[in-house]
Order: C-alpha cells, then sequence, then structure tokens
C-alpha cells in the first residue's frame, strides 16, 4: 500500500435532527469540472439539501469548492494524491502524446494506484469516526467504473456502517465490426479488461457493498449472480437545473437546426452527422451546429468542404458546459449517433431542453431516451447507422412539428427523473432501505420509471 497522502483536517458537523448523516466519498468533485467530471459534485450538492453530507475528494477540488461556499474541515475533507496523479498523467502522455484524448481504458488502468491511495487515506482519516458511529451510510460516488477497487470495502465490514458503491457503469462491448474505431480510440485495454478485475479489492467492492448501483442494463446483466441482492439500477447522469435553466427558444420549424454536442472522437460518430444530413443541408431543409472540440475537427471541416455544404455548418469550438444549455434551446434534433457510449449526458440534456434526440439503440443513451421522445436508430455497421439517420432527419424535415409531442414528453421524462434532486431523494430510499428503514429494495424500473421513482 503506498505511503498514506496528505488529508485536511475535519471537524465535525453538528448533526441536523432526523437527517442521515453521510460520509460522501467522490475522488473527483469539481463544481467547476466539466461534463461527466461534474457527477460527484452535482450529486453531492443535491444531497446535501436532504441530508447530512460530509464531502471527501481529492485536494485538486479544494479551492473550487471553497469558491462554492463550502467550508473545509465542516463540510468538505481532502485527501492529496498528486505526485501519484501527475505520474499517471506521465505515462498516458508518453503512450498517446500530449494533451490526447486516446486511450480511456488504459487511463482508467494507470489510475489505480492513485484511487487506491486516495481510498487508503480516506480510510486512516476517518476510521475512528465511522468505527465510532459519526456516520449512517458511506457512500462511494466516484470512480464510476466498474473495474476500480476499493480500499474501504476491504475495511467498512469492522465498522457496521453500510457502505453503498456506485454508480458504477463502464465496460460496455465493442460492437462487432468497428475494429479500426477502436483502434484509433486506443482502447486495446479493453481487450485486457481481465488484468484490473484481478486487483485485490475488487471483488470486496462488490461483495461487502450493502448496496452495489449500477448505471446501466449492460451492468446489471453483466452483475455475477451472487451480487443480485445488493444491485439496484441506477444510472449515473443526472441534470442540474441551475445548469439548464434557459427558456425553450424554438418551436420546430423549417429549416430544421440540427446539433451534434460531444467531443469531436471517432466513437461518437460526428462524421456520420455530417454525411446523413448533407442532402437536406445542401437543399437549404436543415443547418447544422457542431458543438465541441477534439482530434476530428480539422478531417470533420474537410468532409464538409467535400460535401459543398459549408454555408450550412457551424461549429462553435469549446464552449463552457453552462452555454451548450443556449445551444440546445434553439435545436429541434440531436444527433447522437456514438456506437458506444454507456453513459449519454449529452442525450439527457437534450431531452431536457426539449431538442429531440436522434440515437443509436445501443448502450446508455437509449435508457434516458425512450422511444416515445427520442429517434432509436439499430445498431448496424457504418452504412446502416448514416442511411437510419440520413431518413430521421429527412422526414423530420418535411414535417418538423411531428418533433413536437416527442419535446415536451423528453422534457417531461428528464424533468421528473434526472434531475439531480429527484436522484437524491432515490439515494435516501437506497440508504434507508440498507439501513433497515425501509423493508423492501427499491426498484426504480430498467430504464427509469416515473411510476416507480415518483
Amino acid at each position: 500500500m503506498p505511503r498514506l497522502p496528505h488529508a485536511s483536517v475535519a471537524a465535525a458537523t453538528p448533526p441536523s435532527p432526523g437527517r442521515l448523516r453521510v460520509l460522501l466519498v467522490s475522488e473527483s468533485c469539481d463544481p467547476e469540472g466539466r461534463a461527466g467530471f461534474l457527477i460527484g459534485w452535482t450529486q453531492a450538492e443535491a444531497l446535501r439539501r436532504v441530508a447530512d453530507v460530509h464531502i471527501v475528494t481529492e485536494s485538486a477540488s479544494r479551492a473550487a469548492l471553497i469558491r462554492a461556499g463550502l467550508v473545509e474541515g465542516r463540510d468538505f475533507t481532502t485527501i492529496t494524491t498528486t505526485v501519484l496523479k501527475r505520474a499517471r498523467d506521465r505515462v498516458r502522455d508518453a503512450i498517446f502524446g500530449r494533451g490526447s484524448e486516446r486511450g480511456w481504458g488504459v487511463w482508467q488502468a494507470l489510475s489505480l494506484p492513485a484511487n487506491l491511495a486516495f481510498e487508503w487515506g480516506v480510510w486512516r482519516r476517518f476510521r475512528k469516526e465511522l468505527t465510532a458511529g459519526a456516520f449512517d451510510v458511506v457512500h462511494r460516488i466516484v470512480p464510476i467504473s466498474p473495474d476500480q477497487p476499493s480500499v474501504l470495502a476491504t475495511r467498512m465490514p469492522r465498522t457496521g456502517v453500510p457502505l453503498v458503491v456506485g454508480p458504477l457503469n463502464g465496460g460496455l462491448p465493442w460492437p462487432a465490426g468497428y475494429g479500426d474505431v477502436r483502434k484509433a480510440e486506443g482502447e486495446w485495454m479493453s481487450r485486457v479488461r481481465g488484468v484490473t478485475r484481478a486487483v485485490p479489492g475488487l471483488a470486496a467492492l462488490r461483495g461487502n457493498a450493502s448496496a452495489l448501483l449500477l448505471g446501466s442494463r449492460d451492468m446489471m446483466a453483466r452483475n455475477p449472480p451472487q451480487y443480485a441482492a445488493q444491485a439496484i439500477y441506477l444510472p449515473e447522469n443526472g441534470i442540474d437545473p441551475a445548469r439548464f435553466s434557459v427558456d425553450r427558444a424554438r418551436e420546430p420549424g423549417r429549416p430544421l437546426t440540427i446539433a451534434y454536442v460531444g467531443r469531436l472522437v471517432p466513437y461518437k460518430g460526428p462524421d456520420l452527422v455530417i454525411e446523413a444530413a448533407a442532402d437536406a443541408l445542401r437543399r437549404g431543409d436543415a443547418t447544422l451546429r457542431i458543438v465541441g472540440s477534439g482530434p476530428m475537427r480539422e478531417a470533420l471541416e474537410a468532409t464538409v468542404a467535400r460535401a459543398g455544404v459549408g454555408g450550412a455548418v457551424t461549429f462553435t469550438g469549446d464552449i463552457p458546459h453552462v452555454e451548450v444549455q443556449r445551444e440546445l434551446a434553439v435545436a429541434d434534433l440531436m444527433c447522437a449517433p456514438s456506437i458506444r457510449e454507456f453513459g449519454g449526458g449529452a442525450v439527457l440534456e437534450a431531452m431536457y431542453m426539449g431538442a429531440v434526440p436522434a440515437i443509436v439503440d445501443y448502450g446508455g443513451p437509449p435508457e434516458f431516451a425512450t422511444a416515445d421522445c427520442a429517434f432509436l436508430i439499430p445498431l448496424g455497421d457504418r452504412a446502416a447507422i448514416i442511411d437510419g439517420l440520413r431518413g430521421v432527419i429527412e422526414r423530420v424535415a418535411a414535417d418538423p412539428a411531428q418533433l413536437s409531442a416527442m419535446s415536451r414528453a423528453g422534457r417531461a421524462r428528464a424533468r421528473a427523473l434526472f434531475e439531480w434532486d429527484a436522484k437524491a431523494h432515490m439515494l435516501l430510499r437506497i440508504y434507508r432501505w440498507v439501513l433497515g428503514r425501509q423493508p423492501t429494495k427499491p426498484d426504480f424500473g430498467m430504464p427509469l420509471s416515473v411510476e416507480r421513482a415518483g
């Protein structure tokens, strides 16, 4: 085990009568983060409204938490693993090049030492409080990867405090026929996932968790039967209304306004969107805004030029996350033909803002956006996905009014199930169950159901 990282000194937080006391362990918890890196903070912020929450996170988030109004010691504690994280980043840069966005699986594997050191620091700092009953529940929310083991899970049984883990998500199998895309993404670690699964502490993560939150149907299907009793389906993504607060600025009309929102990388398929939309763009029946940055930018611009649709396509480049809502508020259709998306937060954001998603029916996005509020394109080869997406665009460009009912359904579903406050109340039900204060295990539906989650 690595040498104990530095931890800030946390004072005891005076309890509030009737509220659960939660130690929220989130290696990433940055109010100023982006996209998926906001999950730890946005869920913590919502939980703080319904429970007494003390956050434990990496010291890189310290300044941002203070700027957000939290008090170190009272509201949060930090653990420092800076040396190990810098070493991880240097190795990844050496493999893929400085600043590369390739090799997510490799980055996860290289994160093992820092994550283990972080949790070792959490245990050393809080073991006395946990043993003394200062917290009702410990919830390890980040890392989300199912292949990251847990020091806490190996030690929590001796405290008598329930451990909630997750939502865990990742490891979605690569679809057949996309070996070139997997190679372009540097995802060779997906071929040797068993190596990281053999790391000590991974079995304890599942076996010692009182509740094991799994973020996708794929994760539920791959969960070993011996851990079924702890497993609860709960997607990891959510919506912060404060970040998506502008009013819907457009009713569907012509020309159709299409948006792509996401990194410009091969598996997300921004090139598929351009090819599928090209006919409608040339006729003036649609415009396309590509929101995001990434290594494909130059190639995509060349594709636009060859197709002769430059006047109908806008590349916004990288924009602040808070500005994404303004793009989605004026989009009729949000095309997200990712072939391996185990999360899909941008799809959820589109629904929330009233843009109707057109997505590949594989992985996480169709668990957010069901058939009444999204166009689900069957997973196939590249040509099949382009044809399916082109068909959607052509039908909608001919009659944009058909989007109105889908837009309303998507907004209603996102608001009822995926605002962080709604998810905080789901977590409260889970906490009460592991504490024996609720007799039946929560079941929110799979995908989430308004009737079950309400």
